[in-house]
């Protein structure tokens, strides 16, 4: 009985009286600011998923589940035992090793610095390399020697799958110590025909060369030796598949996930995303004040109300919850409305690409993705402001007043 009495007031106060006081079009206006700024949030939050979700997908491409790596050193060996014994844990479903090290490359007068990544073909079932990858998607050590190349550095490099040019591999030899004075020996080198190219985005495709591990270990000079063990695991189990390899391996290794090797890119997203939501809120805080002062009106109009509602034998809690809900029914049009344009905005941009991302081939234009969790938040947040704003136009609607009631 109490709450149905509360809502119908408060719904009749929400509607308003057409008169010339501010009260209708203060509250009115505290509703288009708080509905801008929930729309707002929406819109960020869905930009910044779509953006994550893109990132994500990149490194699926070339990071893989579980990495391996030693503490000490750039190299290190890794018998056949060890890795049997990674691939019997339960929940592990692919395990490659992989040895890679910067070295200078010349096809014809261009030259450039890359990085080698000696790999299996087992290494395409780790990664998720293989959609991105155009002409042939395998590395061999056969007798002609092919590898797979980002292709910014085909395009630098003006290298080509289509004919029998070869890329030149250069590495220091380690075994010399003074590389000025014998300057035939200084580096080793490798010969890789670019049997096919991949495509993901500018911070591989610059970088990196594919090539067979055997040639690779050969070329650094560390046969039997590798870089980092890579494997792929059942999802949900990573965190288990980890602990359980730390546990085999010891304090020697370290073992990372996804996640954790890219933790500084993951972090900085997650920061952006959070410091647009503060700005956001303290933008939606400093409307809040308009709110307060509209309430605040709207109990000084309402004091006859408020009175005969007391001579009706009215609580004071009662009266207080009147003039919430009014705050909590301002805070739910305006951010029922700003959320549901917003929704319309996102989908508008996943089907038509409105908002375009300035000639980026990541993608053409910006990727957003809906989230729930999103909304509640959203939602919970202008409750949380609707509540806090119309605190003190309650609190001041139950202190004494002298009104007069007019008999009829």
């Amino acid at each position: 009985m109490e709450f149905t009495l509360i809502w119908q007031i408060a719904k009749r106060y929400l509607r308003g009286k057409r008169t010339a006081n501010a009260v209708p079009v203060l509250s009115r206006i505290s509703m288009v600011a708080i509905a801008v700024v929930s729309c707002a949030m929406i819109v960020v939050f869905s930009i910044f998923n779509g953006l994550e979700t893109m990132a994500k997908g990149l490194f699926n491409s070339f990071y893989p589940e579980i990495k391996i790596t030693t503490v000490r050193g750039k190299f290190f060996p890794f018998d056949n035992g060890k890795l049997k014994a990674i691939s019997q844990i339960k929940g592990v479903k692919h395990v490659t090793g992989v040895v890679e090290d910067n070295v200078f490359v010349i096809h014809h007068e261009q030259q450039k610095v890359i990085t080698l990544k000696g790999i299996t073909n087992d290494y395409f079932l780790v990664n998720n390399m293989r959609d991105s990858i155009s002409g042939q998607d395998t590395v061999s050590d056969g007798e002609v020697h092919t590898a797979i190349v980002g292709q910014n550095i085909m395009n630098e490099l003006g290298a080509d799958t289509h004919s029998l040019s070869y890329l030149m591999l250069y590495y220091p030899n380690p075994a010399v110590t003074n590389p000025g004075a014998d300057l035939l020996s200084a580096f080793q080198s490798l010969r890789l025909h670019p049997a096919g190219y991949f495509h993901i985005s500018d911070e591989f495709d610059n970088i990196y060369i594919l090539a067979p591990i055997s040639l690779v270990q050969g070329l650094f000079k560390e046969e039997g030796k590798y870089s980092s063990i890579e494997l792929s695991g059942e999802a949900g189990q990573i965190q288990e598949i980890k602990q359980q390899i730390k546990s085999m391996l010891g304090s020697v290794f370290k073992v990372e996930t996804r996640y954790e090797q890219n933790k500084t890119v993951y972090m900085a997203m997650s920061g952006e995303k959070w410091a647009i939501y503060a700005i956001l809120f303290l933008v939606l805080l400093i409307a809040s004040f308009n709110m307060v002062g509209a309430l605040s009106m709207l109990v000084l109009e309402k004091q006859k109300d408020i009175a005969i509602l007391k001579a009706m034998g009215a609580q004071m809690g009662t009266i207080q919850k009147i003039f919430l809900m009014e705050g909590v029914m301002w805070s739910l049009v305006g951010g029922g409305t700003g959320i549901t344009l917003a929704a319309i905005i996102c989908l508008a941009q996943q089907k038509l690409g409105l908002l375009k991302m300035g000639g980026s081939f990541l993608a053409d234009a910006y990727p957003v993705e809906l989230q729930w969790h999103d909304f509640i938040l959203v939602l919970g947040t202008i409750l949380t402001v609707g509540l806090l704003a119309a605190w003190y136009p309650s609190v001041r609607a139950t202190k004494p007043v002298d009104v007069t009631l007019k008999s009829t």
